[in-house]
């Protein structure tokens, strides 16, 4: 079967891959998958229906990333550079990403973290081309006719939102389409899946945000969200049209609400290889710097005494990964629980404190609480601090500016040297800014933040400050799973994700809590060999990657990497 019903990819007798068209003249050039600009040589010119129809002059890519860089450099704004790489994505998706791959450090936070919460929020203001698949309520009764429609034929890779929590600003209706878009763009750019082989979906149930449903512009279903049995429904008919057009398809499930993002979780991650990201990636990532913060500190992680600020899908998401990591260097279940200490709006989670179910698990005893001092019915952050002698605060509240300087220096008295990563997402709810940190720390905290912050200069020193960015762990986890063909993402996969980021970063940036962001290409083809290895052992995984070693799966890896290069053309035949 073609890749497309567009075009289909073949070998020549020496092996060489090309690409034959099934569409040819102007629609060609509107396609993004198949465009090559001002590339497409002259025999590709005569023979597919261009001639006349570009300038005469044939570029090589790297003449065309000149042009396109320059233009890119004289966008004004974040925002503005973020609608101008979607524009060159809308029109050459090689160009797009060769792009990208030379620019990742520079471009990621454009086109994904801070600035893609922004273009959330506009999404149906800047609303240019459709890209992805919408599951609506308009059309969810005939949803697998409507997948029909969607040209790519061999999809390995979805990325599905409800908009529900986008990032740290909530309930964005529609425009979490462009959460999924740019999940997917890091999906190629940093873990090497062909952008034929993805695509980003909304499930749009609606929204409860009343601006939305007054405005005139904006492009989502009209009416509340779905709740409950209905919801449920909806999701139960979208991951059996899933299943049906797209049976090796993993989704990773993105930015759901707290309330349902572990429901849905667990209701189809063994009817589908899925994972969510916010709960796994955010703890895989977590757990990986933290224990590299500890190597820096010469301790180990079963040592240290954690607060996570935060409850939502995040918090809890760290919380269990750092539990899962205290059980692997000895610890007892109890005695890790007693360890990680984690707290809602509302103060510590304690037993018998009223709370949804899936925080239960990492309430602390009340009797851990004996001797302790606090004014309220339930510490807060800085008596938890205080009392529980706490070494690692990780922030996953939303709330900005909640790590005051009180809360620092109350870290600094218990370690000489704290850790404390800010990791909420956008910039804006960062729970402190890292020169603050550093500052209020003498210069010994051990600062990562989920967004990019530059290095800070303290007396004389230039600290850099580690960027917690799950961008880290979910390109390979999901390219990996992809590849051994997971019939389930096990928790063993994702712990082994987290480990392999901490080994690539001890290995290759000893003195770094992670690697920079412009290494990712490098890191992603790692952490998926680690997770196919750990899917053979568990007996999840399938197809021909049976017996490789590790260098072997990574071999395998690196040969099924997608590179952004422009292949020849050859025109179908004629039948």
């Amino acid at each position: 079967m073609p890749v497309s019903r567009y075009y289909d990819v073949k070998r020549d007798e020496k092996g060489e891959r090309y690409l034959e068209p099934y569409v040819t003249g102007f629609l060609l050039l509107r396609l993004p998958l198949l465009n090559k600009g001002t590339a497409f040589t002259e025999e590709e010119r005569r023979a597919l229906g261009l001639e006349g129809l570009l300038p005469p002059h044939v570029n090589t890519l790297e003449e065309q990333k000149e042009r396109v860089y320059r233009r890119y450099r004289l966008q004004t704004s974040p925002l503005e550079k973020h609608i101008y790489l979607r524009n060159l994505q809308d029109r050459n998706e090689v160009l797009f990403y060769a792009l990208v791959v030379d620019h990742l450090e520079e471009m990621l936070p454009i086109l994904y973290t801070p600035t893609v919460g922004e273009a959330v929020r506009e999404f149906s203001h800047i609303y240019r081309y459709p890209r992805g698949f919408t599951a609506s309520t308009k059309n969810i009764d005939h949803l697998e006719e409507a997948l029909q429609n969607v040209p790519l034929e061999e999809v390995r890779l979805i990325v599905a939102t409800d908009s529900s929590a986008i990032l740290g600003i909530g309930d964005q209706g529609y425009g979490g389409m462009a959460i999924s878009i740019g999940k997917l763009t890091l999906y190629t750019a940093a873990g090497g899946v062909g952008p034929d082989k993805t695509l980003p979906v909304e499930l749009d149930v609606g929204t409860d945000r009343e601006d939305l449903l007054k405005d005139p512009l904006y492009l989502g279903v009209r009416h509340r969200r779905l709740r409950g049995e209905e919801y449920f429904r909806f999701l139960d008919r979208f991951v059996e049209a899933v299943r049906r057009r797209y049976p090796k398809a993993l989704i990773q499930w993105e930015d759901f609400a707290k309330e349902t993002a572990f429901q849905v979780l667990e209701r189809y991650r063994k009817v589908v290889p899925s994972f969510n990201d916010d709960i796994q990636g955010t703890g895989a990532v977590a757990l990986a710097g933290v224990l590299s913060a500890c190597r820096l500190k010469g301790e180990r992680l079963s040592e240290q005494v954690v607060v996570v600020y935060g409850a939502g899908a995040g918090g809890i998401g760290v919380a269990w990964a750092l539990l899962e990591g205290m059980k692997r260097e000895g610890l007892s279940e109890e005695e890790a629980k007693a360890r990680v200490l984690v707290l809602d709006s509302k103060g510590l989670l304690v037993e018998g404190r009223a709370m949804e179910d899936y925080k239960r698990p990492y309430a602390q005893r009340p009797e851990r609480l004996q001797g302790w001092r606090f004014a309220g019915a339930y510490p807060n952050l800085l008596e938890t601090i205080q009392n529980a002698r706490a070494t690692v605060l990780l922030g996953l509240s939303g709330q900005a500016g909640s790590f005051t300087e009180p809360v620092a220096r109350a870290m600094l008295e218990n370690t000489p040297s704290p850790v404390i990563f800010p990791l909420s997402n956008p910039t804006s709810a960062t729970e402190a800014l890292p020169d603050d940190l550093i500052y209020w720390t003498d210069g010994r905290a051990l600062v990562a933040a989920g967004s990019p912050f530059p290095p800070v200069g303290f007396k004389g020193r230039v600290i850099p400050v580690g960027q917690g960015n799950n961008a880290f762990i979910f390109p390979g986890l999901g390219l990996g799973a992809v590849l051994s063909r997971a019939r389930e993402v096990t928790d063993g996969m994702v712990l082994e994700a987290a480990y392999a980021l901490y080994d690539y970063t001890r290995e290759h940036f000893p003195h770094l809590l992670y690697p920079p962001v412009a290494r990712l290409r490098e890191v992603s083809p790692y952490v998926a060999a680690r997770v196919m290895q750990r899917a053979l052992e568990e007996g999840v995984a399938e197809g021909e990657v049976q017996g490789l070693s590790l260098e072997g799966l990574l071999e395998f890896v690196k040969s099924r990497f997608w590179e952004p290069r422009y292949l020849p053309y050859r025109p179908a035949p004629v039948i």
